[in-house]
């Protein structure tokens, strides 16, 4: 027997409202869901309009993406899709300390 691993989703556009209650029982119906993720934004302190989504089984966390993807949520339509690592950002340090970020 296979174990699936544990599958993070990442839910956009979401009302800067929406809670990690409603997220948990909007994709519990799936499957079990180990953790909500609602970052909120460093400066303000307020949410950032996405959040983040674990669950315990793979093919219940496919269902939950293909079944919610583009279904609405309050007064958003939401977009539903698999958690991608962040990709790191290149950075150098000029010679006065300051970090410069990107290219150029």
């Amino acid at each position: 027997m296979q174990v699936d691993s544990m599958k993070n989703i990442y839910v956009g556009n979401l009302n800067y409202r929406a809670t990690e209650e409603e997220l948990r029982k909007l994709f519990a119906s799936y499957g079990t869901v180990d953790r909500v993720s609602i970052p909120l934004d460093a400066a303000t302190g307020k949410t950032r309009g996405f959040a983040f989504v674990e669950m315990q089984d793979e093919a219940a966390a496919q269902e939950a993406i293909l079944a919610l993807n583009g279904s609405k949520l309050g007064d958003r339509t939401i977009i539903v899709s698999e958690a991608h690592p962040k990709p790191e950002r290149a950075h150098t340090r000029r010679s006065n300390g300051e970090r410069r970020f990107g290219r150029g």
